[in-house]
């Protein structure tokens, strides 16, 4: 059973994540405060702490600032109305697990609530190498965790694309870096992928880099190349022979989204290009 604690007086949405299925089991508490809840860390040991959206971003930030030097297992979870990408990248440099921004979506945040609470390998995960709003770099520890808590920060930065568009952006970042961990460095947590995420006036631009050796791209037997059935079904068996996880469309989606997608000569670096209009 996990300890989960809420901060703030945001009633509503803690009943509603209490009731959520897979939390009903672990001991969900609430307090008033970021005061309370320091006091109440002295007293006994929490493992996630969940900030409401009354919280400034400061406070938030200086609170995990604190639990990393005096109790560095808890992993924080922010919800804040809004954040800039500066305020995003402070988050992630301070060892935040995961933040959301306003309008919220409760099965979202229990869904990275039961996350947090399965996490092991997390700390120091998401390395952050250049925090520019228009170009930021990370080294990324090779675990699924990991890759889930990037996955939502990048949902937060690229806030300013339109919806639509941006749930597709981030399906095609999410199966590119998921091939690069796989593929590239096999679930290794001790391998690094570096990531890049560039903006420009007229595009947007997804850098990978694995420390893997490379693969044929004429050789992808494992990864459908189109959406019809008998290539899904193909991919789908293929990769059960080679005992890959079930997927293997992180290319197909990678090219429907991009407009551009270039490898290097390796084939362990990929450039996702997508036009802004």
């Amino acid at each position: 059973m996990g300890r989960v604690l809420m901060i703030g007086r945001s009633q509503p949405l803690f009943d509603e994540l209490r009731g959520r299925a897979g939390l009903s089991e672990d001991d969900v508490q609430s307090c008033a405060s970021l005061v309370d809840a320091l006091r109440r860390l002295r007293q006994q040991p929490w493992d996630v702490l969940l900030t409401g959206p009354d919280a400034s971003i400061g406070d938030s930030l200086a609170v995990a600032g604190e639990l990393s030097l005096l109790h560095p297992c808890v992993r924080i979870i922010a919800l804040w109305p809004a954040a800039t990408s500066q305020e995003i990248i402070a988050a992630m440099r301070a060892n935040v697990f995961a933040c959301f921004s306003a309008p919220f979506d409760s099965a979202e945040i229990a869904d990275m609530v039961r996350a947090a609470l399965r996490a092991t390998e997390w700390r120091d995960g998401i390395e952050v190498v250049s925090g520019l709003p228009h170009w930021l770099t990370f080294r990324v520890a090779c675990h699924l965790i990991t890759a889930d808590r990037l996955i939502r920060f990048m949902s937060e930065l690229q806030a300013g694309v339109p919806d639509g568009e941006r749930d597709l952006l981030i399906a095609a970042f999410r199966e590119l870096l998921l091939n690069a961990m796989e593929h590239g460095a096999g679930f290794d947590p001790g391998k690094v992928i570096e990531v890049t995420a560039a903006k420009t006036a007229r595009a947007i631009v997804y850098h990978f880099k694995d420390p893997g050796a490379g693969f044929d791209c004429e050789d992808l037997k494992h990864a459908a190349q189109s959406p019809h059935p008998d290539e899904v079904l193909a991919s789908a068996l293929e990769r059960a022979a080679m005992g890959l996880r079930p997927g293997g469309f992180g290319m197909l989606i990678a090219r429907q989204v991009a407009d551009e997608l270039v490898y290097n000569e390796r084939s362990n670096e990929v450039l996702m290009i997508k036009h802004l209009s």
